[in-house]
């Protein structure tokens, strides 16, 4: 069994230390070491979410306790109820993930800290193109559909981009992500 665990951010306990949130998709070998409850879409027992324990368990030796099971964009709390919502290489599983950023916005009352999956982070995306400004905004009039395939690619630039044409306010970025360095970091301040 292998032990790897990936470091925290920095920038993430420079802006989120001594706030409560919640961490959307956790992972045992990415743990960022702040004050957060787990949401996962899948339960512990949830077959569809093996391949995920098996990927912890493989790298660490351990699973992450999921605390709420519960599809990220469409959280079951009160507005404005954690101070935070961070999320690691999971907004790109999401068909429509202004979706889940407005769902994460709506559950924060400070910041929604986010690494996003440099496009060549997967062998799978090299090929394919950046999600456009276009794509994002005719996937709002359409209906989601349940695949945990990645439906999104962004470079730092693009992903900021999307941001602002959708009414969010970026505080931070930085290209590559200072935790694993295979993303970028985006805080969105709500």
């Amino acid at each position: 069994m292998k032990s790897k665990f990936f470091p925290e951010s920095k920038i993430a306990h420079q802006y989120l230390d001594h706030l409560k949130g919640i961490e959307v998709g956790e992972a045992a070998h990415n743990a960022f070491g702040l004050n957060t409850i787990n949401v996962d879409k899948f339960g512990a027992d949830d077959p569809r979410g093996q391949i995920y324990r098996d990927a912890q368990r493989e790298l660490c030796g351990a699973v992450a306790t999921v605390d709420v099971v519960a599809s990220g964009d469409d959280l079951p709390f009160e507005d404005k109820s954690y101070d935070f919502v961070v999320a690691s290489h999971v907004i790109e599983h999401f068909y429509n993930p202004i979706a889940a950023l407005r769902e994460w916005c709506r559950v924060s009352r400070k910041y929604v800290f986010l690494i996003v999956p440099l496009r060549d982070a997967l062998e799978s995306d090299r090929d394919k193109p950046l999600t456009t400004l276009e794509e994002m905004k005719a996937r709002q009039a359409e209906a989601a559909f349940e695949s945990d395939e990645h439906h999104s690619r962004w470079t730092v630039h693009s992903f900021v981009e999307m941001c602002g044409a959708f009414g969010f306010k970026v505080a931070y970025a930085e290209d590559p992500d200072d935790k694993v360095g295979n993303g970028f970091t985006v805080i969105i301040e709500v």
